[in-house]
């Protein structure tokens, strides 16, 4: 039922793979004033190194977004929110928001390459609060790495190292740039494709994606909280999961049916086949071997 492996560390329950993604997840416990003063710094850096490092493969131009999603003031008065958006001539969307009060820090940062580009999906995400600091670090081939073994091995050979080397990650160490700097290499080697039904399906892999994360993203909940359920969910479909109106128009049940209640309504639940495993569930060529590991 697992669509791709993903390479995780510190994770106790595997991603059920639905967008195919090359994952590394991270978890890490301080006291709260060290924690929420690192982030602060360090989340701005990196969105600041991101854009940078972008400039110096690609001409970033602001995206047409960056007009109506700039910053926003949640219900309470003090939570802001920030955005940015650019695009580039391989890149059709790389955006950011940060949201930042007295409890918590959160960066949502991704890149979305234009269909005529097969490159994988770039997507960090880190959440600080005050005894937890995540990292969840996303490369998502747009197509079957599984059964598809040429398709694996050209991005798969390149990102292994990346998520081994994390495996044995420590406290002093920040994540999330060598994985940029990859994704901008194969940004840089992709070639412009020119037949129309391969751009189709790049597309359509796309939008399956972005359809899962809009309907499924954890951030669903804080978002609704801070902003309501309206602006939430204008935010998710139009700015961070931009794309679901242009680029297909498959509803959300139409990708994934295994999800619809005896209703017609979608369940709720951010994994129905998920399994749960005590060891990482991929060998150092990134063969899933979960099946022979010890299910919780």
């Amino acid at each position: 039922m697992l669509k791709s492996p993903s390479l995780t560390t510190s994770v106790s329950s595997f991603n059920n793979g639905r967008g195919g993604s090359c994952s590394v997840y991270w978890r890490r416990r301080r006291k709260a004033p060290v924690l929420l003063q690192v982030s602060a710094v360090s989340y701005q850096k990196f969105i600041d190194f991101a854009v940078n490092e972008t400039k110096r493969h690609a001409v970033l131009a602001p995206s047409p977004l960056q007009e109506k999603y700039n910053t926003l003031v949640a219900m309470d008065g003090k939570t802001e929110l920030q955005m940015s958006s650019f695009q580039a001539p391989k890149i059709r969307l790389l955006r950011s928001m940060s949201i930042q009060n007295e409890v918590m820090q959160v960066l949502d940062f991704a890149v979305f390459p234009k269909p005529e580009f097969d490159v994988p999906i770039f997507c960090a995400n880190f959440f600080t609060a005050a005894s937890t600091n995540i990292v969840v670090l996303d490369l998502n081939p747009l197509h079957d790495v599984i059964h598809h073994r040429d398709y694996k091995d050209k991005y798969y050979k390149s990102l292994m190292p990346l998520g081994l080397k994390y495996t044995k990650i420590s406290c002093s160490f920040y994540p999330g740039e060598e994985d940029l700097q990859a994704w901008l290499k194969l940004m840089d080697q992709a070639v412009e494709e020119t037949d129309v039904s391969q751009i189709m399906c790049n597309c359509e892999a796309q939008h399956r994606y972005l359809t899962w994360r809009a309907e499924k993203d954890p951030g669903h909940g804080v978002l609704k909280k801070l902003i309501g359920e309206t602006l939430a969910a204008d935010l998710l479909g139009n700015f961070l999961f931009n794309g679901i109106k242009e680029l297909g128009s498959k509803k959300f049940l139409d990708y994934f049916p295994e999800y619809c209640c005896e209703d017609g309504t979608v369940n709720e639940k951010r994994s129905i086949i998920g399994k749960s495993f005590e060891h990482r569930p991929w060998d150092s060529r990134g063969e899933f071997v979960g099946d022979n590991l010890k299910v919780n």
